[in-house]
């Protein structure tokens, strides 16, 4: 496969091309240059240009929250625990799920490090156990993050006028009058019905890793010790002090996070979680728990390279959505499926066709800004909620993640595995999810 970046830029290419042969110019310039018109002005959304450094905020402050001492303690204490390979993978995959559903970017680098931990004990007091699947284990987070309180689609919906603003271009007045101006994380993520899918999943995949421990080979385990992070002391004189202080973090954290209750604790009592919530949150517990400005500062250095992807790719999935909804390419699609649909077999659809854009698209808000104006489209036009329609393409986003290795890689790096090592495990968790979320679409 070609990188994530190549793949943009051919998913671009391919878009002008379908926009100009299955379009009409409705403007004085040339088609072309209407396209080309369209494309631009989609890159420098200035509302997706927002989007796009939220998810980073997402990603760094998730990354900066896992190398914190109070984490490392706690990835240690699991560690501990290992005995035998089904238990190490349990020990893993269940906290990594749990802490993916919070945050996506915190989930992925808890779980590759757990993981790498859990091999370096295993190693240190010969304890035999399959790596792999530990690998594989940490990185099943992935497949539940969508649906969860850092989710790129529901959070974004909650944000005011967030919904009218992304199908402005789209929709006819009519529909556009149907949109609400949010839609709360109390109806998607926090919806009973949606918590029921999560734990099925926890539960589903907790079982699956365990009985697959029982029948996996231990494998050779020969690995480094992994080093967190740590703020040096030596040689800091007169006002460099500060960066180190205790208190000053202290006070600062302490700071943002009343302002965080002053300005956010009414949407909380709601439910109603936005992606700067969230940021502002973690941003505020993230440098209480590092103790210092200093050690703040080292892990940010260290998790910013995670956000390269976000940060080059995002304006080319914008150009796309804006090619797309400009030229009409969304309403001839929503109408194609809107007439081989019904109620009940679009949201299907929609999670396959969900699945599949995620292996071009691998990114929940890229995939958000180009697929969810036409997934709102044909649930508007179907009559289904759009809780559930927003819902629906989490689910499909996510669950191929298994089998998209982009997402992968932080966790390839730390864990020292390779990606066909982990395959054939994570190919086996998306089967189980996939049959849940299917099942639970089918029956909510």
């Amino acid at each position: 496969m070609p990188s994530p970046f190549t793949i943009a830029v051919l998913l671009t290419v391919l878009t002008m091309v379908l926009a100009l042969c299955f379009t009409e110019n409705t403007t004085e310039q040339s088609h072309i240059a209407a396209i080309l018109s369209y494309w631009e002005a989609g890159i420098w959304n200035n509302g997706l240009l927002v989007f796009a450094y939220q998810m980073m905020l997402i990603l760094v402050l998730g990354h900066v929250l896992v190398l914190s001492k109070p984490v490392e303690q706690l990835i240690l204490r699991i560690t501990s625990w290992v005995t035998t390979t089904s238990n190490a993978a349990v020990l893993v995959a269940l906290p990594t799920m749990l802490v993916s559903f919070f945050n996506w970017g915190l989930g992925l680098i808890f779980g590759a490090i757990l993981a790498r931990k859990v091999g370096e004990y295993a190693q240190a007091n010969n304890v035999p156990i399959n790596y792999p699947l530990v690998g594989a284990a940490g990185y099943v987070g992935l497949m539940v993050w969508h649906g969860g309180i850092s989710g790129s689609a529901p959070i974004k919906v909650s944000e005011a006028g967030h919904l009218k603003d992304l199908m402005q271009n789209v929709s006819g007045s009519a529909l556009l009058d149907q949109l609400p101006d949010i839609i709360s994380t109390s109806s998607t993520v926090f919806s009973a019905w949606n918590l029921i899918l999560f734990v099925a999943v926890a539960l589903a995949i907790t079982l699956v890793v365990h009985f697959l421990g029982k029948r996996a080979k231990p494998s050779h385990v020969n690995l480094l010790s992994y080093k967190f992070q740590s703020s040096k002391r030596e040689n800091i004189s007169g006002a460099e002090r500060l960066d180190h202080s205790k208190w000053g973090a202290l006070l600062f954290g302490v700071l943002i996070l009343a302002a965080f209750m002053v300005q956010y604790l009414p949407s909380v009592r709601e439910l109603n979680i936005s992606p700067n919530l969230l940021n502002f949150f973690m941003l505020g517990l993230a440098i209480i728990l590092h103790g210092s400005f200093r050690s703040f500062l080292n892990a940010v250095e260290e998790a910013i390279g995670d956000t390269s992807g976000i940060l080059i790719q995002f304006p080319l999935y914008f150009g796309i959505m804006g090619i797309m909804s400009q030229s009409g390419m969304i309403n001839s699609i929503s109408d194609f499926f809107v007439s081989v649909s019904t109620a009940t077999t679009l949201p299907i659809f929609t999670f396959l066709s969900a699945g599949l854009v995620n292996i071009f698209v691998p990114s929940g808000g890229g995939q958000w800004a180009v697929q969810g104006p036409l997934v709102l489209e044909s649930a508007l036009q179907l009559g289904i909620p759009l809780p559930k329609a927003i819902m629906t393409l989490a689910y499909g986003d996510q669950v191929t993640n298994m089998l998209q290795p982009f997402w992968a890689l932080p966790l390839l790096g730390i864990t020292k595995l390779k990606a066909k090592e982990i395959l054939p495990y994570t190919l086996i968790f998306m089967l189980v999810g996939s049959v849940i979320y299917i099942t639970g679409l089918l029956l909510w």
